[in-house]
């Protein structure tokens, strides 16, 4: 195994106050980066050395760091979550870069994910989705069927639980040139539409979905799969399909 090395990299990142004023790109010299340092470890890294030339740090966002939240969201040299594939930005490190690369770091770029500062985005959109109908009514007046009672054919239960991976990440919207969150719609439509849970609600369910997704003002799917290359769970382009037929099906129902 290769052991621990430090680059030293140029980063060129977006800072900007707040969504209604105009950002910019900054240029920062960060020297003796270690290559085992994650993505963020290195954010962390550049901050400590802004406070310590009293310059405002860099804004971004982050909680578990394990892969799993979905809120390290990053656009990096292009690509969203970085260069490697199907992890988080979090989960990217810095073995992934050379040393004297320059590093371009923007936020997600959407009409229904303005900026709050620098490179965090507000994401709540996706929230107001989910709340139009990505969820089963539970009757809980003491009278709930355990769930383990109800048989699901193992196809099924794969597939939903494929579906259910989605963390809501934001980086099919941001890698769609159309902006589309019918990736992460499809995903969470799919996890119900294929459990009999989900059935009982499944023909309102997609209808306010998916009604809720044009008024944030998302794209349109025009099938170029690059949601899907860049999810960070590999979730697949099968859950637009299945959405699609449910909400055909509910249309004429």
């Amino acid at each position: 195994m290769a052991s621990n090395k430090n680059i030293n990299i140029t980063l060129k990142i977006w800072r900007q106050k707040n969504a209604k004023t105009k950002g910019s790109i900054e240029t920062y010299k960060l020297d003796n980066v270690s290559t085992d340092s994650s993505f963020l470890e290195m954010l962390d890294q550049l901050n400590e050395q802004l406070v310590g030339e009293r310059k405002e740090p860099v804004a971004f966002d982050h909680d578990c760091r394990e892969g799993i939240c979905g809120m390290c969201s990053l656009y990096i040299n292009g690509q969203a979550h970085g260069p490697a594939s199907k992890v988080t930005t979090c989960q990217l490190h810095m073995r992934s870069f050379k040393d004297g690369d320059t590093i371009y770091v923007e936020p997600w770029r959407s009409k229904a994910f303005p900026v709050i500062k620098d490179l965090i985005v507000d994401r709540s959109s996706f929230d107001r989705i989910q709340q139009a109908g990505g969820f089963v009514s539970v009757n809980t007046s003491g009278n709930t069927i355990d769930a383990n009672a109800t048989p699901v054919p193992k196809h099924d239960g794969d597939r939903a639980f494929e579906a259910a991976a989605c963390i809501g990440c934001g980086a099919c919207v941001a890698s769609c040139k159309n902006g589309s969150a019918m990736l992460f719609v499809g995903a969470k439509v799919s996890q119900y539409a294929l459990l009999p849970q989900g059935k009982v609600e499944a023909t309102q369910r997609v209808l306010n979905m998916v009604r809720q997704m044009d008024e944030e003002g998302f794209g349109n799917c025009t099938n170029t799969g690059a949601c899907e290359v860049e999810c960070p769970k590999g979730i697949s382009l099968e859950n637009i399909a299945r959405m699609n037929r449910e909400f055909l099906f509910a249309s004429v129902k």
